[in-house]
């Protein structure tokens, strides 16, 4: 279930340790969402189901940081992602399912809506 992205291997895990850097500053003014929503998908192109869950998780606990970002309800369907990468069906599910209750409204031609539709289904 992990969708196609930019990152090989290689270059996820490269991303994961120059994000370290920048801990300090996480949630911050300046940073917001993205160390977080960028670690997390790293994490998930490389396989790594728990520290994806444990990024996206922490990006869905700080909403007040930029309750309009499009980054956060995004994690939300990395969560649900994660969860299926890590063999957490039911947990994955119930994520997919947050996930497309808040995008009920939207377009229904959003690609990445009509993705998350589509892994939700093969969950079911």
């Amino acid at each position: 279930m992990v969708p196609e992205s930019g990152f090989s291997e290689f270059r996820a895990d490269a991303a994961v340790r120059t994000l370290d850097q920048v801990k300090p500053y996480e949630f911050g003014t300046h940073a917001g969402f993205a160390p977080n929503y960028i670690r997390a998908t790293a994490y998930l192109q490389m396989r790594k189901a728990e520290e994806a869950v444990t990024e996206f998780k922490s990006v869905l606990s700080h909403r007040g940081v930029s309750p309009l970002s499009p980054i956060w309800v995004l994690s939300q369907l990395g969560l649900a992602r994660a969860y299926a990468t890590g063999g957490d069906t039911v947990k994955a599910s119930a994520a997919y399912k947050d996930f497309l209750t808040f995008w009920k409204d939207a377009d229904p031609d959003i690609p990445i809506y009509k993705q998350a539709k589509a892994e939700y289904a093969k969950l079911q």
